[in-house]
């Protein structure tokens, strides 16, 4: 019985969790630096790492806890180690490489945006491959062609803002809380989502990548027109739920369409999504409405493993360890994210007596 502790601290949610044999989750647990970031409107990299130190142990323990595990009964140990805030990914790892050099258990690097990737296998074990699956945050938004367990390969990216960011940034101009994502949605389900026309960035013809800024921008432009005054007040009432709702629609006509334009372009059996904006309703809505993409095999994972989590650290490494790709205990935290293809690591010679 394999059993794979996951622990993920790539930006503001401190994580750990237990998969059984691959896709079984025996816990899950997640603290969210939310109301510590609130008041900057975004995510403060020193109070993160700051936060994760403090967090990382009992959260670690609850998860062995939730699962009735010691570190003994583990198999293997597996961490985000890219993409992300370095000084945020340090404390994640320097507590799996402890874990791992005290309990004689192999480390895991996991890339995180991979492990979005691979979601679909741990909501849908059965899933049809290839697949293409979006991955859409506050940090990334990419869409990829999972090809096998553990093999990938890049389709498109953004070249600006990711879609979660773009929502952050459209929520401030609207005068709505941070994180944008909920709070636009909330604000605009009484909205008119055809009130305000607002650009779709869908770039040259074929292509896969995304952009945001520009729609970001008409934004500004429709709050607050150039040349003019700035408003003594932001919008209010029926006019920013309209606001609300046009803007969020006009991120969501570009992810689905870029969604429809890649299964039209590639022969895909299923379709997955992962990250923040994944748990959108809206998003969710239209691709289960959408008449091309309802012909794949549709994997919408449940809302607690689209955001950051450490159940999808703990499937990929899983995947990772069956394949013998596991790590040595001097992996470096690395900011940036792999673009695809086979996940590679550098063997690791295990200690004597090691399981």
């Amino acid at each position: 019985m394999e059993r794979i502790l996951g622990i993920e601290t790539s930006c503001d949610e401190t994580a750990a969790a237990v998969v059984q044999d691959g896709t079984d989750v025996l816990s899950n647990v997640v603290h969210s630096q939310i109301s510590l970031h609130q008041r900057f409107r975004g995510v403060v990299p020193e109070v993160a790492s700051r936060s994760h130190t403090e967090r990382i142990l009992p959260i670690v323990s609850q998860a062995l806890t939730d699962a009735k595990l010691t570190p003994e009964d583990l198999t293997a140990i597996a961490v985000t180690h890219r993409p992300g805030m370095v000084g945020c990914l340090l404390v994640g790892m320097a507590a799996a490489k402890s874990l791992a050099w005290r309990f004689n258990r192999p480390l895991v690097g996991v890339d995180h945006v991979q492990a979005h990737v691979h979601t679909g296998l741990l909501a849908d074990p059965a899933m049809p491959l290839p697949a293409l699956c979006l991955v859409a945050s506050g940090g990334h938004t990419a869409l990829y062609k999972l090809i096998e367990p553990g093999k990938s390969e890049r389709l498109g990216t953004t070249r600006d803002d990711a879609a979660g960011e773009a929502l952050d940034k459209g929520a401030a101009l609207l005068g709505l809380p941070y994180p944008g994502g909920p709070s636009i949605q909330d604000e605009g389900k009484e909205g008119d989502r055809k009130a305000f026309r607002l650009p779709r960035t869908m770039l040259d013809k074929g292509s896969l990548d995304f952009s945001f800024s520009g729609m970001k921008t008409a934004l500004l432009y429709t709050v607050q027109p150039p040349g003019e005054p700035k408003p003594e007040e932001l919008p209010s009432g029926q006019r920013l739920k309209d606001l609300a709702a046009s803007y969020q629609e006009a991120i969501v006509d570009v992810l689905v369409g870029k969604l429809r334009r890649a299964a039209e372009q590639h022969d895909v059996q299923s379709l997955c999504i992962g990250g923040g904006v994944a748990k959108n309703t809206r998003l969710r809505e239209r691709i289960g409405g959408d008449p091309v993409l309802q012909n794949l095999h549709l994997v919408l994972p449940p809302l607690d493993l689209c955001a950051d989590n450490g159940a999808m650290i703990a499937g990929l490494g899983s995947i990772l360890f069956r394949q013998g790709k596991t790590s040595p205990l001097d992996i470096d935290a690395v900011a940036t994210a792999q673009s695809g293809g086979k996940i590679k690591m550098r063997p690791r010679k295990p200690r004597q007596g090691s399981k």
